[in-house]
């Protein structure tokens, strides 16, 4: 059990403090210092760097988790806190793949292109998706951790 809780914690720590440096420390940093013509390839290739990292620790989580399930003896023997928070992180699985297969492709494809405002459109669209699993995200960890003391 130790290895496979090690391991779940860090793919939760990679993901969701991957996005709250990219959203707080990158984001407004890229955003005052950079032309567009320099910030988007900029996120483009932040993302094709980040995002083989959130697969990774998409597969760890769920491959950990549902390990763990078993190894306590099913949905049935753990606390509510178990469930709210596969609840929550299986939401956030279908959040991150909205964004990789739809406007991360966009983004792609109009960097590419050289098309700043797509590039702003999309970005803004990730953006947005982004803030939502990173409060998701904190959720989690605070569920995940302390939930059985609540």
């Amino acid at each position: 059990m130790g290895i496979t809780i090690s391991l779940h914690l860090l793919a939760s720590v990679i993901w969701v403090g991957g996005m709250f440096f990219a959203f707080m420390f990158l984001r407004p940093a890229a955003g005052s210092l950079l032309e567009p013509q320099q910030r988007f390839p900029l996120w483009e290739n932040v993302f094709k760097r980040f995002f083989p990292w959130v697969w990774a620790s998409v597969i760890t989580i769920l491959v950990t988790g549902i390990g763990m399930l078993f190894m306590l003896g099913g949905m049935g023997a753990v606390g509510i806190h178990v469930h709210i928070m596969l609840l929550l992180g299986l939401f956030m699985m279908l959040l991150f793949m909205h964004v990789f297969f739809n406007p991360y492709r966009k983004l792609k494809w109009a960097v590419k292109e050289n098309d700043w405002i797509a590039s702003a459109n999309e970005l803004d669209k990730i953006r947005k998706f982004i803030r939502a699993n990173l409060i998701l995200g904190l959720i989690v960890i605070v569920i995940g951790s302390a939930g059985r003391y609540f």
